[in-house]
């Protein structure tokens, strides 16, 4: 239920990210801040109770509460939605190119952390242009769908919403591999058709 559940999410919170990430800027970053305040919020129960994660009704309320108080935050303010989106699809990349790279698994927490602070200082200096955006939005929604798929099929031991996942699986399964790539490439290609000249702090009062 746990692997459903999660594979689910990450791959519809991936899609609308990755295909219309630029399109509607400031509800889709509230949508991914919802779906990563939902992991913090279940993991953090889970630490604080040493309960498996989502194993009982107070653990779900925790993790709809990080989901609904990041994506408010993430829609309201602007500069909390640069840390929590950029933070965390720079993260995700950061460990994917470490495993790409095949580094060792203790290099993918620092090398997470580094490209997580990089992108949100260059988002924060640049105002995140159109371009960086889709970009950006490209490569987390292909993360989150190769995470998701890699719930549905078995691929991730249930209860492990470790964020390093996506960079052993995409390591260790060319066919992830690939179709990470190709949803990029496709996220980007689609996003660009419909881009102007716009950046995500004019979404913002």
């Amino acid at each position: 239920m746990f692997n459903i559940t999660v594979g689910i999410l990450a791959i519809i919170a991936g899609l609308i990210f990755c295909f219309r990430g630029y399109l509607a800027m400031r509800t889709v970053i509230g949508l991914w801040a919802g779906f990563v305040g939902f992991g913090v919020g279940a993991t953090l129960f889970a630490s604080i109770t040493q309960q498996g994660l989502l194993t009982g009704p107070l653990s779900w309320v925790a993790a709809i509460a990080g989901a609904l108080l990041l994506a408010w935050l993430a829609y309201a303010f602007y500069a909390a939605a640069v840390i929590i989106t950029m933070g965390s699809v720079g993260y995700a990349l950061g460990t994917t190119v470490a495993g790409l790279l095949g580094l060792p698994a203790w290099m993918y927490l620092p090398a997470g952390v580094a490209a997580a602070l990089l992108l949100v200082v260059i988002a924060l200096v640049t105002n995140l242009p159109a371009v960086l955006l889709i970009v950006v939005a490209a490569i987390g929604g292909a993360s989150a769908i190769v995470t998701g798929v890699a719930f549905l099929v078995g691929l991730v031991p249930a209860g492990n919403l470790d964020p390093d996942v996506v960079a052993p699986l995409i390591e260790d399964h060319t066919w992830l591999a690939v179709a990470h790539l190709v949803l990029v490439i496709a996220g980007i290609v689609t996003q660009l058709r419909r881009r102007s000249t716009a950046n995500l702090r004019a979404s913002y009062p």
